[in-house]
């Protein structure tokens, strides 16, 4: 089998070129803000066990589900009477 890479350069094309020296920093973190965007940086070794956003949303809402249900059995007698009651 070939290898494609044999002939390939190390340099981006002309169109992957950027300027940085004019990047602004947060330029659209109030266009976030408004828009309900909600971002959470993951640290490397959970980022590692979760491939993508729908992952996390996954373990998320089963470790709410847990809390829920695991809630329930360990309240007093006497909070479920304030609750009827």
């Amino acid at each position: 089998m070939k290898n494609s890479d044999k002939g390939a350069k190390d340099e981006l094309r002309p169109e992957y070129s950027f300027d940085y020296s004019k990047a602004v920093r947060g330029k659209y973190y109030s266009r976030l803000l408004a828009e309900g965007a909600n971002i959470a940086v993951l640290d490397p070794d959970i980022a590692e066990a979760f491939p993508d956003s729908s992952s996390v949303n996954m373990a998320l809402r089963a470790l709410l589900e847990l809390t829920r249900s695991t809630q329930r059995l360990t309240r007093h007698p006497s909070e479920f009477d304030k609750e009827s009651g």
